[in-house]
């Protein structure tokens, strides 16, 4: 009797490569924050934030007054400091991202970072006054999307080979709680090892 060969489930190429390409969007996503904080501290930006922001504020509805009058507030005293602090921000977490390092906290933090870019010196997009120079929504939301993607996929395919935080899990696997989303005990794994 001939042997019947049964026929293997095709996985797409997209699922057999999750992990390089997860790694090469969270390397690109980091060398993006880290452009954007190299920027705060040497494109001038520094010097027109509190314009920007009182310009933002001005042309803001009234129900968003408040909020806008309360960043003006709280950044006239040094615009400087808080400008070069948020580019620190995005510098550590650029680095983070490429290198791969407490990923859980780089993303979830990134999103709130991104959020806030967002929510404050780009006056959420503008979207309350649209006019003909209205071209787009801001870009601090885009990138809180793409780290909320890069949580979901790690949430669901697990843990980077491709990251220092895979390293350090390798020799301390309870890193995996600081570092991963989705850790090996709720994947069926055993320790430090995929199934």
């Amino acid at each position: 009797m001939p042997e019947v060969e049964t026929a293997q489930p095709t996985t797409s190429w997209w699922s057999r490569n999750v992990s390089p390409l997860n790694s090469i969007l969270r390397v690109l996503l980091g060398v993006v924050w880290c452009v954007d904080g190299f920027l705060k501290f040497y494109s001038g930006f520094a010097g027109s934030f509190e314009s920007g922001l009182v310009a933002t504020q001005q042309s803001a509805p009234s129900w968003l007054q408040g909020w806008f009058t309360f960043w003006v507030n709280v950044t006239t005293a040094n615009p400087v400091a808080v400008v070069y602090t948020v580019g620190v921000f995005e510098l550590l977490l650029g680095v983070a991202l490429i290198l791969g390092f407490m990923r859980k906290f780089a993303y979830s933090l990134g999103v709130v970072l991104a959020l806030m870019i967002w929510a404050i010196p780009e006056g959420f997009g503008g979207l309350y006054t649209i006019t003909p120079q209205t071209t787009d929504i801001g870009t601090g939301i885009l990138y809180a999307f793409a780290l909320s993607g890069l949580i979901l996929i790690n949430a669901a395919h697990g843990p980077s080979r491709f990251s220092v935080d895979h390293l350090i899990e390798r020799r301390f696997p309870t890193w995996a709680r600081i570092a991963e989303f989705s850790t090996p005990l709720f994947r069926g794994r055993t320790r430090g090892k995929a199934t």
